[in-house]
């Protein structure tokens, strides 16, 4: 049996350039399948936090209660396994162009070693949950997500 590698010592540091939302997720146990890597479902959770991370300063409260957006697809193309004890930088940043009442949210994953493990995509609708109905993406939202938009060609979709 071997031992986990050290991560601790030289945490991920982003891709060049650096997407406006990034993380560090310390890869827990309980996120370790039976092949001694990271489950593939828990880039899904690191995609939610990402995505909250990155919409939740657009709304007048942190609340992600006050969230007004809803998701219609999400993805991920698994890349390198990841091992018990890594430390993962997880990136978000909006894809080009940007719908009518629809954005698309990329995701990149990078070990210690700066390595690619995963790409995710969420397709995100703006929604008016009091009216059961998509809205269009609000002017200023839109702005500030033009400005951060990433080519998905650029990024391997």
């Amino acid at each position: 049996m071997t031992n986990p590698p050290s991560s601790s010592d030289q945490p991920p540091t982003p891709l060049s350039p650096p997407w406006p939302v990034q993380r560090r997720f310390p890869i827990p146990y309980h996120d370790i399948d039976v092949l001694n890597h990271l489950n593939h479902a828990a880039y899904f959770h690191y995609m939610e936090t990402l995505r909250c991370d990155y919409y939740l300063p657009f709304l007048p409260s942190r609340d992600p209660r006050d969230l007004d957006i809803i998701i219609l697809d999400a993805t991920c193309r698994y890349l390198a396994p990841v091992p018990y004890g890594e430390i993962l930088l997880g990136e978000a940043a909006p894809a080009r162009p940007l719908g009518r009442s629809s954005f698309t949210l990329l995701y990149r994953f990078t070990d210690s070693h700066h390595h690619l493990t995963a790409r995710g995509k969420t397709v995100v609708v703006c929604y008016d949950y009091s009216k059961s109905t998509k809205k269009e993406i609000p002017p200023d939202r839109r702005r500030a997500m033009e400005r951060h938009a990433v080519d998905p060609v650029d990024e391997g979709w």
